[in-house]
């Protein structure tokens, strides 16, 4: 039985980085990856209802949406497979978090707070190099200087990141460790060398749940692993139709091999037909 919470579920993400309680987890997390950027200390998280929601998000993508002390905001979100348009729909939340500044009012004159956008994949994308980390910033094509810092995306691809414990070398590294290992790991590491992993080693031990908590996490991770089972049905069925696919395709061009070779051996096209099953012409084309 795991010890630890898996955070690729909405309790489990949301209780480590979405809890006031425990706030102080997040913004240690925005300050390692932002390192030597930006030195946050205090968020507020905001209603998520400002932002569009589909249901067919839910189950496979849980978000945060914060702000900091100083107006930026943050959208951080976990998504566990990969959908259409993709990077469009990313490109819409932030974009949406970014025009929605414009409601303060007729003195307003377009004095915007950055916003950042934070991806967890649990997948690897396929449109894009396999890396763990890929930022997205506004620049010039050309001489590629940044033109504004108000909208920027971190993608962070989980399956890309295969370091062992030993081998994490910055407290960046040391958090995707923690989080993509977690539901496996008997011990929380890395507590001796930052005290954060300690208080999150308390919050994400589920022998510390409260019984009502332990029953909303059960069914997240029910619907987590109906989510893995959807999607390795789907994976499974496509590698199928693609094989068969394949195959028939196989077949067919052994056929016209076939015809070609009778074709040219003076054998009548009836009985070429007869042999292959080829039409007259397709026989005619060879």
């Amino acid at each position: 039985m795991a010890k630890y919470i898996n955070p690729f579920t909405d309790v489990g993400f949301k209780k480590i980085f979405g809890q006031e309680v425990s706030k102080d987890l997040l913004i240690d997390f925005l300050n390692d990856l932002l390192v030597e950027e930006k030195s946050i200390t205090d968020i507020t998280f905001l209603d998520k209802e400002v932002l569009p929601e589909y249901m067919g998000d839910r189950g496979v993508i849980y978000d945060i949406y914060c702000t900091t002390e100083n107006g930026e905001q943050f959208i951080v979100e976990m998504q566990n497979r990969q959908q259409v348009n993709f990077r469009e729909r990313a490109l819409y939340y932030l974009s949406h978090a970014v025009s929605r500044q414009g409601e303060k009012g007729a003195d307003w004159r377009f004095s915007l707070k950055a916003v950042y956008g934070v991806f967890f994949m649990n997948f690897r994308l396929e449109d894009m190099p396999h890396k763990l980390r890929t930022d997205i910033v506004l620049s010039d094509r050309d001489t590629h200087e940044q033109f504004s810092d108000k909208l920027r995306f971190i993608f962070i691809e989980l399956p890309s990141f295969r370091k062992e414990e030993e081998e994490c070398v910055t407290d960046f590294e040391r958090w995707i460790y923690v989080l993509k290992n977690m539901e496996t790991l008997n011990r929380m590491p890395f507590k001796a060398r930052k005290s954060v992993f300690e208080k999150l080693e308390k919050i994400v031990d589920i022998a510390s749940l409260s019984k009502e908590e332990r029953m909303k996490y059960d069914e997240s991770i029910k619907v987590y692993r109906d989510s893995l089972v959807t999607m390795e049905f789907a994976e499974q069925k496509g590698r199928a139709e693609g094989l068969a696919e394949g195959m028939a395709k196989g077949k067919a061009e052994e056929r016209r091999i076939i015809a070609g070779q009778l074709k040219r051996m003076g054998m009548s096209f009836d009985a070429i037909r007869e042999v292959t099953g080829l039409s007259n012409s397709e026989i005619d084309k060879l």
